[in-house]
């Protein structure tokens, strides 16, 4: 899949997160990873200051650590969610 660094892009993702039951929040502070997640009130803080296309990186890395269940979003959002998150298998045939 070929990603494209645009705010719509931005705002499916961001979607993805929300239809998950999390709140995402756009606030200054110093986050080593550019992200906070407040696990018992499900919000997740990203640093307002990443550009488009560091916000979409990071949330992409998210959500393979936010508990995400595919059945609870939609599939416009699920389908979205697996091409994310499904890493590419690499043939053992080739790399032989």
């Amino acid at each position: 899949m070929k990603l494209r660094f645009t705010p719509s892009t931005l705002e499916k993702i961001e979607k993805i997160i929300s239809e998950a039951g999390y709140i995402l929040r756009y606030e200054r502070g110093t986050f080593q990873s550019g992200y906070c997640i407040l696990e018992s009130k499900k919000v997740v803080v990203l640093n307002k200051f990443l550009q488009t296309e560091g916000r979409i990186n990071t949330l992409i890395d998210l959500l393979s650590v936010l508990q995400i269940e595919a059945d609870h979003i939609s599939i416009e959002s699920r389908k979205l969610f697996e091409e994310l998150t499904t890493k590419p298998e690499v043939n053992q045939e080739a790399a032989a």
